[in-house]
């Protein structure tokens, strides 16, 4: 939807600096009623492609998906989208180490504790776990990358690493190729192999 769309590009003027009104006047005309907020593109492609497997249109249900440019930033967009800003109701998806930027964010917001989800490590580890290394191996070939993942494993540093490690980092190594790999991995999966903060993300939607 066209009003979800710029609703969340005046969330992300407004907590840059910009004017709120906007995004004050947007969120009535989109009918937005709660915000997924996450880390960044990557996150958004693996809840975008999870919603398409689903058969479930976010911004129809007035659902809107934010990248926020970086966990640091939680406390700022909850402030403004949550309780104690526009009212909408809050959930997110976070890696371990960024729990406790959320926790702190959802507290000042005066948001409830239990609407964000927490990944072992973070999205694509739990991906990689769920579908196995040999898998995403298969998957990394039929998207023509077996070569640059090649190139990649002979590096020094990658020696006796776990293939899982190897994986994860391999996503990390060109611009794109993680929300690439968001969207490819989440599409791989096996109905009942969806990670549980994922699924858990989608059952609290």
């Amino acid at each position: 939807m066209a009003d979800m769309g710029a609703f969340r590009q005046a969330v992300i003027e407004w907590a840059a600096g910009g004017p709120g009104d906007p995004a004050r006047e947007l969120a009535a005309t989109a009918d937005v009623r709660a915000v997924v907020l996450l880390e960044g593109p990557s996150d958004v492609a693996a809840v975008d492609a999870l919603a398409a497997r689903r058969g479930r249109d976010l911004a129809a249900e007035g659902v809107c998906v934010l990248p926020m440019g970086g966990a640091m930033s939680v406390g700022r967009f909850a402030g403004l989208l949550g309780p104690s800003g526009l009212g909408l109701r809050l959930t997110g998806l976070c890696d371990e180490r960024e729990r406790g930027y959320y926790a702190r964010g959802w507290e000042r917001a005066g948001a409830a504790p239990e609407g964000y989800f927490v990944c072992a490590a973070d999205l694509e580890d739990e991906l990689i776990r769920a579908l196995g290394t040999t898998r995403v191996q298969e998957l990394v070939r039929a998207e023509g990358d077996l070569r640059p993942l090649q190139t990649f494993l002979r590096q020094p540093a990658q020696q006796g690493r776990p293939a899982q490690l190897q994986l994860r980092r391999f996503f990390g190594t060109k611009k794109g190729r993680k929300i690439q790999y968001g969207r490819v991995l989440v599409e791989a999966l096996a109905p009942d192999r969806v990670p549980a903060p994922l699924d858990d993300l989608f059952a609290a939607l």
